[in-house]
């Protein structure tokens, strides 16, 4: 239930950022076009959260709520993360100041301008980055390589290829160029074997089959396999009935079948090479709260005659490497996760530095993670949701090369 108190709350600290921010650009000696720009901009933000405050409507159609939300998110993260920085700069120099009022005369003009530049020159950054994200970042598609070593991979699958997506979260689409861009990178991956990771949609069944041709052209050798992630159970959106909800799983889980996916819901799969064997579990999914815990290792670890042959898992969550993988005897030799998105935002330097806002919830939130004989590798995903675009943190199309240990 929407919440005129918190809204005007939020609302007014909008303000106040906005406020401040502008108090600080006036040191620059602005011309009057760019004050007016400034107001103009930022009055036609107001009156469109505004707008869209009070005539919110739950029933309206899917599409129509997508893109309002996604229309909000673009405002908030084009204007307002970028401020941030500035903000910090200006409120660090008011504390040295020793308490100057927060919006006082400057006892040093000079120090005061040169300041404002620097804090222009942070805050465009961000700006040009989240840009660039929003128009192209969201299908800048990259092919990663991970070469993981199993113990007792039998030699049959000595460098076989395991493609991995993860997220498609197709409820978020507009574009079908850019979707077929993505579908093309992995094809052009050539997995013997390509699995998903869950969170097929955001909420409901039939957000994938506009889709649903387009991701059928997803195929290899040794098959396609999937799970669920958080968001394919319908549990952040209002149902009329238990028996509704659940007739939208069985509905996601048939069109699974449909694009040829073998979804695994706590299930085992075995993927047989010149007479060799693989086992591939894929649970449902388990996380930490307040996301669900559907995922049944121990039941899905029982359909397997040996404990000890290697075994590769399918769990969205990676919090649950740590939670059930880790401390479990079994060889499950490589976990393959995603969930994260790497936020959606970050910053990378191949090779030397990586870092996203998500690591403070997710301590193992991209990239391989080789603990003992077990490995866990989270994929930055495929789509993206809220925010249309992505940051520093592109879609990810993974090949898993096995090796033996």
């Amino acid at each position: 239930m929407r919440s005129p108190i918190a809204f005007l709350f939020v609302l007014v600290l909008y303000f106040a950022m906005d406020l401040y921010v502008y108090r600080g650009l006036r040191t620059l000696e602005p011309s009057a076009w760019v004050k007016r720009s400034f107001m103009i901009v930022h009055g036609l933000g107001y009156a469109y959260v505004l707008y869209a405050f009070f005539k919110f409507d739950p029933g309206a159609p899917a599409d129509e709520i997508r893109r309002g939300m996604q229309t909000f998110m673009v405002w908030f993260v084009l204007l307002y993360v970028p401020k941030l920085p500035m903000i910090a700069l200006w409120l660090a120099e008011d504390f040295v100041r020793g308490g100057v009022a927060l919006f006082g005369q400057d006892g040093w003009p000079e120090r005061r301008k040169a300041l404002g530049w620097v804090a222009v020159a942070l805050g465009s950054i961000p700006f040009l980055s989240i840009l660039d994200g929003w128009q192209f970042g969201r299908s800048r598609y990259r092919i990663k390589t991970h070469t993981v070593r199993i113990p007792g991979l039998p030699e049959a699958f000595r460098g076989f290829r395991i493609v991995q997506i993860s997220d498609i979260h197709s409820g978020s689409f507009t574009d079908p160029d850019e979707v077929q861009k993505g579908i093309d990178a992995v094809l052009e991956a050539k997995g013997d074997a390509v699995v998903f990771t869950g969170d097929l949609v955001n909420n409901t069944a039939d957000e994938i089959e506009p889709w649903m041709e387009r991701f059928s052209q997803i195929k290899a050798p040794h098959g396609v396999f999937s799970i669920l992630g958080n968001h394919d159970y319908g549990d952040y959106v209002p149902w009329p009935s238990p028996s509704a909800k659940e007739a939208n799983l069985e509905r996601l889980a048939r069109n699974h079948a449909a694009m040829g996916w073998n979804l695994l819901r706590n299930q085992r799969a075995v993927l047989r090479k010149d007479g060799a064997e693989l086992e591939l579990l894929g649970i449902e999914n388990w996380g930490l709260p307040p996301f669900p815990q559907y995922g049944r290792l121990e039941d899905t670890l029982a359909l397997c005659p040996d404990p000890t042959s290697p075994k590769i898992l399918l769990s969205h969550d990676p919090s649950h490497f740590d939670a059930e993988v880790l401390p479990n005897p079994a060889n499950i030799a490589l976990t393959l996760s995603g969930h994260t998105h790497g936020m959606q935002f970050g910053i990378e330097i191949p090779g030397w530095f990586k870092w996203s806002p998500v690591k403070w919830k997710y301590p193992r939130w991209d990239g391989a993670y080789p603990v003992g004989s077990k490995t866990l590798y989270v994929n930055r995903g495929f789509g993206y949701l809220a925010f249309p675009g992505r940051v520093g943190m592109w879609p990810e199309i993974t090949v898993h090369e096995l090796q033996p240990a």
